[in-house]
């Protein structure tokens, strides 16, 4: 993984932590507050895709509430990779200097977020990871637990990113990275989006830290997982990895 080549870093500026819901009304007051007590400073955005269980009018409570704290109200679901695209624009136009991506449900656990950003003041890019030593999952079945192990070392081998967690959508970026990665080409979706900024951010030579987190099953709500997020991120990664090899062949970049 990139070292950081001695490269001095500048300070990073106001967090926005973006949190992308949909139907997460058991959740969302719960995870906002503890966004808001690990790290005060920071501000939250709540990327909403017009849940119908009301989370959306929740976050709204809580914004009224509190200045730092903003909702981001879409027409509808559309994916996680188009919250998180939306969420980074409005952030980048708003100014922030950190953007974070954090799950609602509660398995990011938001006291563990101080450590990611402590680690960003030397990179570019940091990454929540369960696969390093120090990481791991709590209430995983063992059949969840070996889809993601084994997407994150498919993903990694065929993509070759010298990441352990490539599908772990924790992650903390200085605003200068996100806007080298070339967000307005990225069209994936589910967890196969986090695997395309990583490989972007690997390609493009920033410095990627994974520091290790534990990642907590949700207690509340019903999981996004689903068949068809699993069929894409396997045929995207299949595609981009043949993709590559072809293009060395052929002395093209891939996208």
């Amino acid at each position: 993984m990139n070292d950081g080549g001695g490269r001095q870093f500048g300070p990073l500026g106001t967090a926005l932590v973006i949190i992308p819901t949909y139907n997460e009304a058991e959740n969302i007051k719960s995870i906002v507050g503890r966004v808001r007590a690990s790290v005060p400073e920071a501000h939250v955005l709540v990327a909403d895709d017009n849940s119908p269980d009301g989370t959306g009018k929740l976050a709204d409570e809580l914004a009224s509430a509190d200045d730092q704290v903003q909702v981001l109200h879409r027409q509808g679901k559309e994916g996680l990779g188009a919250a998180y695209l939306a969420g980074f624009r409005w952030g980048l136009e708003h100014g922030y200097g950190v953007l974070v991506e954090m799950d609602a449900d509660g398995s990011h656990q938001p006291e563990e977020l101080p450590r990611l950003l402590t680690a960003l003041k030397g990179s570019d890019l940091v990454l929540g990871s369960r696969w390093v030593p120090g990481g791991r999952v709590v209430n995983w079945p063992k059949s969840r637990e070996f889809l993601s192990r084994g997407g994150s070392t498919y993903s990694r081998l065929l993509l070759d990113v010298p990441i352990r967690d490539v599908t772990g959508g924790f992650r903390a970026f200085r605003r200068e990275t996100l806007e080298g990665l070339g967000l307005g080409e990225v069209s994936s979706q589910g967890y196969c989006f986090q695997v395309d900024l990583a490989r972007r951010a690997v390609r493009a030579g920033y410095h990627v830290v994974e520091v290790p987190i534990t990642f907590v099953e949700r207690e509340l709500g019903d999981s996004k997982m689903s068949r068809d997020i699993v069929v894409e991120a396997l045929w995207r990664v299949t595609a981009w990895g043949v993709g590559e090899r072809v293009g060395r062949v052929i002395g093209r970049k891939q996208p």
